[in-house]
This record gives structure tokens, sequence and C-alpha cells, in this order.
């Protein structure tokens, strides 16, 4: 069972190899992520790691460490306001700011990721089942 307010965290530096392989994975080859020189000509002036990729480690945390092993993904919103930068850290928080059903086990967290500078880079919601 989890409580209003319970939180968990994460932090990983995002490096070559995780963006490289989530392109990968995904198919997702957008110059932005993958070529410098392209990137340097957009508006971020370097390569930005694909959002999604950071939206993994929301799964991460909801998955390994609360609710954890068996939680199952009902719903999920993830607003992308700021960059990721290759070699940026990234903090991942989660807070429980609903009980939707407690006896279903049915929760609303909060999923905030910030730099680490500190700034909000995503922020959104994810409803879990916790079984």
């Amino acid at each position: 069972m989890l409580s209003l307010g319970q939180s968990a965290f994460y932090s990983k530096t995002v490096n070559e190899d995780d963006v490289i392989s989530f392109a990968n994975i995904s198919g997702d080859y957008n110059s932005i992520h993958v070529d410098e020189e392209e990137a340097k000509k957009s508006g971020f002036k370097k390569r930005v790691v694909h959002g999604m990729l950071i939206g993994s480690y929301v799964s991460t945390v909801l998955g390994t460490i609360m609710p954890g092993t068996g939680t199952i993904y009902l719903e999920q919103l993830l607003r992308f306001v700021g960059p990721v930068y290759v070699n940026d850290s990234v903090n991942i928080n989660i807070t429980v700011s609903e009980v939707l059903n407690e006896k279903k086990g049915i929760y609303k967290l909060s999923t905030q990721v910030f730099n680490g500078n500190g700034e909000l880079v995503v922020d959104g919601y994810a409803i879990v089942k916790k079984q």
C-alpha cells in the first residue's frame, strides 16, 4: 500500500551509449539526437537526448523502486519543458499525489525529472496499479 506524499528518487547520467542504444532500439535516428553537426543548427545548439528515453527512467522508478515489481502502468502524461543533453545528469522524482482506489491499489503519481542544475525538464503524472 502506498500513502499520500510518499516519494521515490532515481538519478542517472545519460551518456553517448545510452542515446545510441535507444536510437537503435526505437529506430529514432532524428539528427537532433545522433548528429552533433546537424544538432548545432537547431535551436538547442547541441544534441538533445530522446524525450522518451528520459520518460523510460520514470518507468524504471515505477517498476523497480516505487511501487516496485509487479506495477502495472495504466496511464502516463509527460510534458517536455526543457532539454536534456548528452552527458547530463537527470534526477527523477516520483510522489504519490492521489490514492484513486486503495482497495484496487490504483494511485496517481506526480512524475518530475530535473537536470543536474535542478531545472525541471519533464513534468507529468502516472496512474499505476500496485499488484
